[in-house]
C-alpha cells in the first residue's frame, strides 16, 4: 500500500481522540474500524474478516469480542498461540508492537471498550461464540477462553487443542520414570565418555536422564555436542535393551537440510565410538537400524493438500526411539501431530538450542519446555540417580531446594560447554545471547583476522558485493559454486555427473546471504533479484527466463508426492543425460542433497520454489555456512531481536558479516526480546 492509499485508509477511521470514556462504540463501528485498519496495513484482511465471521455467529457479541478476535487472528499470524488479555490492556504496545500511530488509534478505541480485564472476560464469556467453561474440551464454539481471572487467554480452539495435546502427551511420558538399573549403566557410560576435568560432564547425565525417559529434551548453544551426546545416547540404548537387534530407531529435523546435518553427525560419532567400544558393541546394526533421517513431514506421512498425516494416534509410527533435531523449528501444531503418532512406549529425544529463533508457525514449543534447562530444578532422587549412573554429582544450584522439582525438569539437559563454537564468533554470540548490546558492538569491531566485520550505514549494494566478491578473510561469495558449476563433466559420464553435483552444491553452501525481512530491497526477495542481475551482468550466470543453470532455489511448499519440502535448498543443473529434442523443462532438474544421496526433481514439475541466493534467517535454521552475511533492514521493528540476530550468528562456522542500513541497529536488536504468547508452560504447571 502506498502512502496515497494509507491516507485514504485513515481518512475513514471515526475519529475517537475527543471522545469521553463514557461514549460507546456499535458492533457495526467496530466493524469497520477493523477493516480500516486492514486497509492500513496493521491488521490482516484475514483479522477483520474473522471478526466479521464472529459477528455474524453472534449478532450479540460485544465489541470488545469482536476486537479481541481480530487482534487474536493477527497474533496467530505472527507465531503466538493465544491473545494474553492483561498484557494487552496494560502495554498494548508492547503486546502488538504496533508503529505509534496505530496505537494511538488503538487507544482512542479502548477509550470506548470496557476498562477493567473484568469487563473483558464478562463480555466474552457471555458470547456464544467463546467457550469458557474449565474443563470443556469438547466444546464447538470457535474461541476458547482460558487462564486464571488475572491470567485470561484468548484462543482459536484448534490452538488450544494443540496445546492440550502436546501437554498431557508430555504430562503423560515424563510422570513416572523408566526403571533404569544404574549399576549396569555406569560402565557403559564410562566407556563411551572420556574422563572429563570439568564438573559435571553434562553430556553424560544428559545420556544417563534421557535413558529413563519416554520424552527427553537436550538443549545447548552451537559446538555443545547436542548430537554427539544423541549418538552416544543409542549406543547406550543399544547396549542396554534386552534385544538390541528389534530396536526400532528413526531421526528427524524439521528441514531436508537439517536431516541430512543430524544423519551425517550420528553417523559420524558412532564411526568414532567404534574403536573405543570394540567388538563388545555392534554399532555397524545401530548405523543400519537408524537408516536415513527424515523430515517430519515425511516420518508422519504428509498428505497432498491437507493437513492430515498418515501417521496418528489410531495409526502411530512403528518406532521405539526417535531422536529429533532443530526442535527450536518445529511448531505447536506438527508437535501436537508428531506426539500423538508415537507409541506409549517410545522414547523421543528433543535436541536445540532454545535460544534460537522459534518456529515462523504459531508456538514456542522448544522454549516453553525449556524454562527450566538453565536452573536444572532436578529434584533429589534425579541427583542420586544420576550419581550412581554416571558418577558426576549435580552441583547444588541446579537442585530444587523447596516444593516439588518438575517432572519434565528430571527429563531436560543443557549442556553448558561449547567444545566448537568459540573465538571472535563464539564470544560475539554469547554477548547477544546475553544481551550486552556493548560488548557484542566491540567484540564486532576488534581485528579479528577476518572472522568478523561490519558495514553499517551503507546501501544494499554492500551485500550484494559480498555475495559476487566476499571480503577480506572470508570466503570469496558465491564464487566457488560459480567456478565449480562452469566445469561440468563429460557429456553421459553419469558418475562424474554425480559427483560434479555434489560438488557445485557443497561449494554452494560455504556462503549465504541472510536477511531479517523478506520483503523490500533490504530484503530476501530483494536482495535475490540484486544478486541475480549482478552475477548476468559479470556473465557469471546466463539468465533466459525462470529456469537456468545455477539458479539456486528454496522449496516453499510442502510435496510428498515429489519428496521436496518446505525449506529444501536445490541447485539447477543440467540433467545426466539429455535425449534429443528435450526442451528445456527436460534438459534442467533441481538436485538435492540428502546426506549423501541425491535427488532430483524436474524443473517442470516444481510449481513452489524461489530463488535462494538470500534467505531469511528463519528459513537457515538447521543449515551452517563458512561464511554468513547477516542483513538488517532500514528500520527497527518486532522482527528485529535478539533471537534473529543470536541465530544469524550461529550459522557461521568460519566468517561472520554484518550488513546494517543504520547504525545501531545491532544494540537496538540485541535489547529487544521475542516474546511468544502461550499457555504450554502453564498447563504443564497444571
Amino acid at each position: 500500500m502506498n502512502t496515497a492509499q494509507k491516507d485514504l485508509a485513515m481518512s475513514t477511521f471515526p475519529t475517537f481522540a475527543t471522545l469521553s470514556s463514557t461514549d460507546t462504540i456499535s458492533p457495526q463501528e467496530t466493524l469497520d474500524t477493523l477493516r480500516a485498519w486492514s486497509e492500513a496495513g496493521w491488521l490482516r484482511r484475514l483479522d477483520s474478516a474473522l471478526a466479521a465471521f464472529m459477528a455474524g455467529l453472534d449478532p450479540h457479541a460485544a465489541p470488545a469480542v469482536l476486537v479481541a478476535t481480530a487482534l487474536l487472528a493477527q497474533m496467530e499470524g505472527r507465531g503466538h498461540s493465544c491473545l494474553p488479555l492483561a498484557p494487552l490492556l496494560a502495554q498494548p504496545g508492547a503486546v502488538l508492537g504496533w508503529p505509534a500511530t496505530a496505537l494511538a488509534e488503538l487507544d482512542a478505541l479502548l477509550l470506548r471498550l470496557p476498562h477493567g480485564l473484568a469487563d473483558w472476560r464478562a463480555a466474552l464469556l457471555h458470547s456464544s461464540v467463546v467457550d469458557g467453561v474449565e474443563g470443556s474440551e469438547a466444546g464447538d464454539q470457535p474461541l476458547v477462553l482460558r487462564g486464571s481471572a488475572a491470567a485470561p487467554r484468548l484462543y482459536l480452539r484448534r490452538y488450544w487443542g494443540y496445546e492440550c495435546a502436546v501437554a498431557q502427551q508430555i504430562l503423560a511420558r515424563t510422570a513416572t520414570p523408566v526403571p533404569v538399573d544404574a549399576s549396569k549403566v555406569r560402565p557403559w557410560l564410562d566407556r563411551l565418555f572420556d574422563a572429563n576435568a570439568a564438573a559435571p560432564d553434562w553430556q553424560k547425565l544428559a545420556c544417563a536422564l534421557a535413558l529413563r525417559g519416554r520424552f527427553s529434551v537436550i538443549t545447548g548453544g552451537p559446538g555443545t555436542g547436542k548430537t554427539y551426546t544423541a549418538a552416544r545416547l543409542l549406543a547406550l540404548l543399544f547396549a542396554v535393551d534386552a534385544q538390541p537387534e528389534r530396536l526400532r530407531i528413526a531421526l528427524a529435523a524439521p528441514t531436508g537440510k537439517a536431516a541430512a546435518r543430524l544423519k551425517q553427525s550420528i553417523d559420524t560419532a558412532l564411526a568414532e565410538l567404534r574403536q573405543r567400544v570394540g567388538s563388545t558393541l555392534d554399532l555397524d546394526t545401530l548405523t543400519q537400524r537408524m537408516g536415513a533421517a527424515r523430515t517430519l513431514h515425511s516420518l508422519l506421512g504428509a498428505r497432498p493438500d491437507t493437513r492430515q498425516f498418515r501417521y496418528h494416534a489410531g495409526q502411530p509410527l512403528d518406532i521405539d526411539v526417535l531422536i529429533v533435531d532443530e526442535a527450536s523449528m518445529v511448531h505447536l501444531e506438527m508437535m501436537a501431530a508428531l506426539l500423538a503418532a508415537l507409541p506409549a512406549t517410545a522414547r523421543v529425544v528433543l535436541l536445540g538450542d532454545k535460544d534460537q529463533l522459534a518456529s515462523v508457525e504459531a508456538g514456542a514449543v522448544l522454549g516453553d519446555l525449556c524454562r527450566d534447562a538453565q536452573a536444572g530444578r532436578y529434584s533429589a532422587s534425579t541427583a542420586a540417580y544420576a550419581l550412581a549412573a554416571t558418577g558426576e554429582a549435580i552441583p547444588a544450584p541446579y537442585l530444587q531446594s523447596t516444593g516439588t522439582a518438575p517432572p519434565l525438569a528430571q527429563h531436560t539437559v543443557m549442556l553448558r560447554e561449547s567444545r566448537r563454537f568459540s573465538g571472535p564468533i563464539g564470544e560475539l554470540a554469547l554477548a547477544v545471547n546475553q544481551g550486552d548490546a556493548q560488548a557484542a558492538q566491540q567484540r564486532l569491531a576488534q581485528d579479528s583476522g577476518g572472522a568478523l566485520a561490519s558495514y553499517e550505514g551503507v546501501n544494499p549494494e554492500a551485500a550484494v558485493r559480498l555475495a559476487l566478491e566476499g571480503r577480506a578473510g572470508a570466503p570469496g561469495g558465491y564464487s566457488a559454486y560459480l567456478d565449480c558449476m562452469h566445469q561440468p563433466p563429460a557429456a553421459g559420464d553419469a558418475p562424474a555427473h554425480t559427483a560434479w553435483v555434489h560438488r557445485v552444491l557443497q561449494a554452494f553452501d560455504q556462503f549465504r546471504l541472510l536477511c531479517a525481512v523478506r520483503e523490500g530491497e533490504w530484503g530476501a526477495s530483494g536482495l535475490n533479484q540484486a544478486v541475480q542481475a549482478a552475477l548476468q551482468r559479470d556473465k557469471r550466470l546466463s539468465v533466459r527466463g525462470e529456469w537456468y543453470i545455477g539458479r539456486p532455489v528454496m522449496v516453499t511448499r510442502n510435496d510428498p508426492a515429489l519428496g521436496v519440502f518446505n525449506g529444501d535448498i536445490g541447485i539447477t543443473l543440467p540433467a545426466a543425460v539429455v535425449l534429443d529434442g528435450a526442451d528445456a523443462s527436460q534438459r534442467l532438474r533441481v538436485y538435492f542433497a540428502d546426506g549423501p544421496q541425491l535427488r532430483s526433481v524436474g524443473v517442470g514439475r516444481l510449481a513452489h520454489v524461489e530463488t535462494a541466493f538470500a534467505m531469511t534467517v528463519h528459513k537457515s535454521q538447521g543449515s551452517e555456512f563458512e561464511h554468513t552475511v547477516l542483513v538488517l533492514p532500514a528500520h527497527a521493528g518486532p522482527v528485529l531481536s535478539r533471537e534473529l540476530v543470536y541465530t544469524g550468528i550461529t550459522r557461521a562456522r568460519k566468517a561472520f558479516t554484518l550488513v546494517a542500513a543504520q547504525p545501531g541497529l545491532l544494540a537496538t536488536a540485541v535489547q529487544q526480546r521475542t516474546q511468544r504468547a502461550s499457555g504450554l508452560q502453564s498447563l504443564l504447571d497444571a
